[in-house]
């Protein structure tokens, strides 16, 4: 749940989780929109600065409390972010139709790549970790 109050009246402990969170997630949203600048990479900053954000998590073996209480509600909205791409395959229509086959292929393979990788991925990680019992 997000947290919506600065201040814990409880025990006079100031909580600033969902400022936390904002924080690590819009400082690596910078910080890879900086370096894809800098180093003139063909990648969008904001996925960079994710890359960054999991390389991070990795090297600290572990999520801040932060990020772990206020980011799955975050993700619960995920959805909206389509309403811009939705508006945009509206406005572009009739340059999607002119590219056609081109691009449903592309599609297609960029899809099929997806999922290939994904369930390589998921076998590396079974095999190695062992079982996973509820």
């Amino acid at each position: 749940m997000l947290s919506s109050h600065l201040f814990d009246t409880g025990g006079g402990k100031v909580s600033l989780t969902l400022l936390e969170a904002a924080i690590w997630l819009i400082g690596f949203q910078l910080l890879g929109e900086a370096v894809s600048r800098w180093l003139g990479l063909p990648v969008p900053g904001a996925v960079l600065g994710m890359v960054l954000l999991f390389v991070v998590l990795l090297v600290r073996k572990g999520v801040p409390q932060a990020l772990r209480e206020n980011v799955p509600p975050f993700l619960s909205h995920l959805s909206l972010l389509f309403i811009p791409a939705g508006a945009a395959v509206l406005h572009w229509k009739d340059a999607l139709i002119k590219a056609g086959w081109p691009l449903l292929l592309t599609l297609f393979v960029a899809a099929l790549a997806t999922w290939l990788v994904s369930a390589l991925v998921l076998k590396l990680m079974l095999g190695r970790g062992g079982t996973h019992e509820h």
